[in-house]
């Protein structure tokens, strides 16, 4: 009997040895930070890198001064049953912010759909004031907002939407400032991306005719433009046709006297070898261009219109 209760209780004290062992150590992994606490007090920190900006807020935060920083992954020890360990992840974690609208300088509204990411660099601080990951986002959500309101306030919408530059130094400024309010928390926003912009659904019938109006000013801008370079194109025709007709009388009347010249010398010619001929043949192309069937004369015989019509020549 007295056999069997003491290997009944050495088995029991193994299985307790075993407990308070299996309690006696905990495990950080490669991506996991950890906050030890002794009744409530947080006595050390597990990193796996510790930053200078950790040891900072820590050595000039009279409540953790004592606390203890370990860097590493790997095995850790603690004493069983009285420390507890909280362990987070360190890796980058994705906050979707869900699509908000924002107020432009000159008072237009726009929605954005953006995300952030994020990370915890001091799980203490974060440990303490936050506690849960979705207490977190809900924090960052409002941070994010009311920062990403303030900043929008001040840039024009079409800058917003077209110009790449400015929206670049508006997202690194909120990053910087974010990261800042959230210190205390132990979080770092490490980037936010801008993922779509929209316009909210009672503005697109507005937009709509100030793009139609717009285009409509600049086809009719586009046709004035047009109209005056062809009234100018047309003048200018119109003034080198008139230069050029103008070249071609006058080459023309100076042929058409150089015709009149020589037609004159000619007949001067003509008339100096045979007057009489001459004479004859001026006076054949006066009946043909004075005589016809129904002309009646009314002439002396002895008039030379008469000297060749009547047979008073030869």
């Amino acid at each position: 009997m007295k056999k069997t209760l003491s290997k009944t209780l050495l088995i029991l004290l193994a299985l307790a040895a075993v407990f308070v062992l299996l309690n006696s150590f905990f495990i950080i992994g490669e991506h996991e930070s950890a906050v030890l606490k002794r009744f409530s007090s947080v006595q050390s920190v597990y990193v796996r890198e510790a930053s200078d900006a950790l040891y900072e807020d820590l050595a000039g935060d009279p409540k953790f001064s004592h606390v203890s920083i370990y860097e590493g992954a790997g095995l850790k020890w603690k004493v069983p049953f009285v420390d507890q360990v909280t362990k987070y992840d360190t890796r980058l974690i994705t906050y979707d912010t869900p699509s908000r609208q924002v107020i432009t300088a000159e008072k237009k509204k726009l929605l954005f759909d953006n995300n952030a990411q994020w990370r915890i660099v001091n799980p203490i601080y974060f440990d303490i004031s936050m506690g849960t990951l979705s207490a977190a986002q809900t924090r960052i959500d409002s941070i994010l907002y009311s920062l990403m309101n303030e900043k929008v306030g001040k840039i024009l919408s079409h800058d917003l939407i077209a110009d790449k530059d400015v929206v670049e130094q508006m997202l690194s400024e909120l990053v910087a400032e974010s990261s800042e309010s959230l210190r205390s928390a132990g979080i770092e926003v490490y980037d936010i991306r801008i993922r779509r912009t929209d316009l909210p659904q009672e503005n697109y019938e507005s937009i709509y005719n100030r793009m139609i109006t717009e285009r409509n000013r600049i086809a009719t801008q586009y046709r004035s433009e047009g109209d005056e370079e062809a009234l100018e194109i047309t003048s200018q025709t119109d003034r080198e046709a008139t230069i050029l007709l103008s070249e071609a009388n006058m080459k023309a009347e100076i042929l058409k006297g150089e015709g009149d010249k020589e037609a004159a010398r000619v007949f001067n010619e003509a008339y100096g070898l045979d007057p009489e001929f001459y004479e004859f043949y001026n006076t054949l192309e006066t009946y043909k261009a004075t005589l016809d069937d129904s002309a009646t004369l009314v002439i002396p015989l002895d008039s030379p219109f008469a000297r060749y019509l009547l047979g008073g020549g030869r």
